[in-house]
């Protein structure tokens, strides 16, 4: 048997979500090459050291969706409620002592090896999946308040309340996709309307503390309000975005080619925020449509998934983890075209950095373990 009929063989499950994946994987690499010449050349670094770095954490990426991939998807249930009795402190510690790394407090200092590790990225994985197995456990009685919608209400405002302060983006984002699964899950229409009412108090609470307690500075208040002015009432948008259109619209219809960005130079983070604009300059139109379909087809297989699985968790947590890759994509990609004001939301599987690349391929994983036992059953 030779080399790619045995990885073929191997790689059971979701074959379209394995190449999306791993097609992915090759693009993100050439377009963090591209996107981190510049910061190379001023860090004196060289240009292979970024590229380098982006290229273990995605083979790492790679290694550890394969890891996933092998663990039965139940075991990720009874996973679950420990994983978010570990987030919840680590959330409080990111907040109370976290360093500032551009003006916000995301990540935590790993002792010894010195490593940044940012909390949230671990929140949504460990939230997601509590609250698919909170839904696909109280299915008898879904609609019941004590029994069913208390139990998964307050993980998901405390989790996101504490992920708000510094990460307004992702906490939003962690929120609508709980309220989707909560939705899917048959959980009834007016306690889900009751949760995002929940979900408003606790954020008018931290507009309220940051105008009460301007001393303490954990809560970006003043950036939200900023980003928010700067998107009504800035057409062109602010720096970023007009640096970010400048870099499409140069892309064309084919782009500049592979190492060809000009914008790199004058784009704030090019390799994670705003590496689609790089990706749209250096392949064009074509370019940023391929990427924009291969995220809609990994929801897409993901909703297939959905419609084969026999187990509810199952189905939730495929569903689950694809709304979160899917929507945290498109937000980005939205950020790009400004259609949305600045988030600071990566570009899954696709931008530099090591924590969002290692959970977002856990979630990969966890996903193709659902198609892997749903075919084998």
């Amino acid at each position: 048997m030779s080399f790619g009929s045995r990885v073929y063989a191997e790689l059971r499950g979701d074959r379209v979500i394995w190449t999306i994946v791993i097609l992915l994987s090759v693009i993100s690499t050439l377009a963090v090459y591209s996107a981190t010449g510049t910061i190379g050349f001023k860090e004196g670094v060289g240009t292979q050291y970024y590229m380098m770095k982006h290229l273990v954490l995605t083979v790492l990426g790679l290694f550890t969706i394969y890891m996933c991939y092998i663990l039965h998807y139940m075991q990720y249930s009874k996973a679950a409620p420990y994983l978010v009795l570990v987030t919840i402190p680590l959330l409080v510690l990111t907040l109370a002592m976290g360093p500032e790394i551009n003006d916000a407090r995301r990540w935590i200092k790993i002792p010894l090896i010195n490593i940044t590790f940012q909390t949230s990225e671990l929140a949504k994985l460990a939230l997601v999946t509590y609250v698919a197995r909170a839904i696909s456990s109280k299915q008898d009685y879904i609609k019941d308040f004590d029994s069913a919608f208390l139990p998964i209400i307050v993980p998901i405002l405390i989790i996101c309340g504490l992920i708000a302060p510094a990460d307004l983006s992702t906490a939003v984002l962690l929120f609508v996709v709980c309220m989707l699964l909560m939705f899917i899950g048959r959980v009834d229409l007016k306690y889900i309307w009751l949760l995002f009412f929940c979900g408003i108090v606790v954020f008018a609470c931290l507009i309220t503390a940051a105008e009460l307690f301007p001393e303490i500075d954990i809560i970006r208040d003043t950036t939200w309000r900023q980003r928010i002015d700067e998107f009504v009432n800035n057409p062109d948008g602010g720096y970023q975005i007009m640096q970010s259109k400048i870099a499409i619209a140069e892309g064309d219809f084919f782009g500049l080619g592979p190492g060809n960005s000009v914008q790199r130079n004058f784009l704030p983070h090019p390799y994670s925020d705003f590496i689609y604009a790089i990706i749209c300059e250096e392949y064009g139109l074509f370019g940023g449509l391929v990427i924009l379909v291969l995220y809609v087809l990994l929801f897409v297989r993901c909703v297939k998934i959905v419609t084969k699985s026999q187990k509810s968790f199952g189905a939730l947590l495929a569903l689950g983890m694809g709304l979160m890759i899917t929507l945290q994509a498109l937000a980005n990609m939205a950020v790009s075209v400004h259609l949305v004001p600045v988030t600071g939301l990566t570009l899954p599987l696709m931008s530099m950095g090591g924590t969002s690349m290692l959970f977002t391929s856990v979630m990969a994983g966890m996903i193709l373990s659902v198609s892997k036992y749903i075919e084998e059953a």
